[in-house]
């Protein structure tokens, strides 16, 4: 089984998707419970979604469901939000809280590290490969992280998520200008709501890579789900809704493929 996939473009821009992938293990597979065999908390379609949106783009997709190893999770355990609910490097529970694993069979700290060098490991050397050649080529680079969520679960933040969350680590992974320039796109899309910085603040991978200073540049998105498929199984991906998503999407990646750092 190929763990991840990878697309060069010619591009400064790099997409990272990490959590559209359902592929899980047989070994691990057979210790889930009836709820984790369900896969819910997927980034459902997110490569279809982005799919066409600019030409010229490097993707790196991971092919490994997030409930074998979190790519989005520090590999040292650390939680992204101390003091808050959220899943781990490899999740105990689901986004609801409720248990994935049948009793007894919940991988060990062992077992976290081997999944972590089989399928964390590999995907994030792709990506680091990918950004610096694209730094290489043009002096700095651009990784977008592409999620999504579903709107509403109260274990994890309270109402509704906004249809558009931007993560920047409160300023820290990006120049100021393309947190702006995203920001704007999603403020001013209409029918759309839109916060940075809110729950969401990026993840592992945007704080991991974002280094503005040095030249490579991170944000995160994470959309609602509702905004282009439905938020309940068998997920089906709505394209009136996913049509009109995308015009805004491809908005704000066309900016970000052709914004240059300031002299």
């Amino acid at each position: 089984m190929q763990v991840f996939e990878c697309i060069e473009g010619d591009s400064p821009l790099i997409l990272g998707q990490s959590h559209g992938g359902t592929y899980v293990p047989t070994e691990i597979a057979d210790r889930l419970n009836e709820n984790g065999r369900q896969l819910a908390d997927t980034d459902w379609h997110i490569a279809q979604l982005y799919d066409g949106l600019v030409e010229d783009v490097t993707i790196v997709r991971s092919h490994v469901h997030r409930y074998v190893v979190d790519a989005n999770r520090d590999p040292a355990g650390v939680s992204l939000y101390p003091g808050q609910n959220t899943t781990t490097l490899v999740p105990q529970t689901d986004f609801d809280g409720r248990p994935m694993w049948q009793p007894g069979f919940e991988p060990n700290a062992a077992e976290t590290a081997t999944l972590c060098e089989a399928y964390h490991t590999p995907y994030h050397a792709a990506l680091e490969a990918q950004i610096d050649r694209v730094k290489a080529r043009h002096g700095f680079a651009i990784l977008y992280d592409c999620h999504s969520i579903r709107g509403r679960i109260p274990f994890l933040f309270e109402g509704r998520l906004p249809d558009f969350s931007i993560g920047t680590n409160l300023g820290q992974t990006c120049d100021p200008a393309l947190e702006q320039l995203v920001a704007q796109y999603c403020e001013q899309a209409d029918g759309y709501t839109s916060v940075i910085n809110g729950r969401f603040k990026g993840g592992w991978t945007t704080r991991h890579y974002g280094r503005p200073a040095s030249g490579v540049h991170a944000i995160q998105m994470e959309l609602a789900q509702a905004t282009y498929c439905d938020e309940h199984p068998p997920w089906t991906y709505r394209p009136e809704r996913a049509d009109r998503l995308r015009q805004t999407l491809a908005r704000i990646l066309t900016d970000l493929q052709n914004w240059r750092p300031s002299a």
